[in-house]
């Protein structure tokens, strides 16, 4: 599957919420996305530009799990595009012993907060971090896209195809605080970034 899309700060999340509602989007997904990026120790998938990553999204009424592998990124006529494959899991534990086993190890965590919607086409998710600006992603072809950016409000100059570092950057940058990408980070513990870098 091919995966197009573009982010954006939020000004105002319920305000943006309610001009897509009116328009008609339906309610996908509320509840929690919990992502763990993993790499061997060489960091040979960052290498490549690919991600290997358990998604959980932790509803009030049930969870799922999927395992996904993304490859490197293009940017064609503005969009960010990456090729993806995603396949169901149903036990998170033996999906993390084999993990550990190919000698994969956990290098990122990264837990949102979500809405997710669907309109037109397009997927709109609204991601509330714990300690970083609200971001919007708007996914699906480049017609539906700008029609949901229409829909939202906000400038389309506020779009851009960078990856979600570049948001972080931006936001400490700015503020002069150190964001929360997960639970751990905001506890004060940023191993997994700081062995990043």
């Amino acid at each position: 599957m091919r995966e197009v899309e573009l982010k954006a700060v939020v000004d105002d999340l319920a305000k943006r919420r309610k001009r897509i509602e009116a328009a008609g989007a339906a309610l996908s997904f509320e509840g929690k996305i919990s992502d763990r990026r993993y790499d061997f120790a060489s960091r040979e998938l960052s290498g490549r530009d690919e991600v290997l990553r358990t998604r959980r999204y932790l509803g009030s009424t049930s969870t799922r799990i999927y395992l996904d592998w993304k490859g490197p990124t293009e940017m064609k006529h503005g969009y960010k595009l990456r090729e993806e494959i995603t396949v169901p899991v149903e036990d998170f534990v033996s999906l993390e012993k084999i993990l550990d086993k190919l000698g994969l190890t956990l290098t990122w965590e990264i837990d949102r907060e979500i809405a997710q919607y669907q309109l037109a086409g397009a997927a709109v998710r609204f991601e509330t971090y714990p300690r970083m600006d609200v971001l919007v992603e708007v996914e699906g072809e480049p017609a539906a896209i700008e029609a949901a950016i229409e829909t939202l409000g906000l400038a389309r100059g506020t779009f851009t195809n960078e990856r979600l570092p570049d948001f972080v950057s931006r936001f400490e940058h700015r503020t002069g605080v150190r964001s929360a990408m997960s639970d751990r980070e905001l506890k004060g513990d940023y191993g997994f970034r700081d062995a990043k870098s």
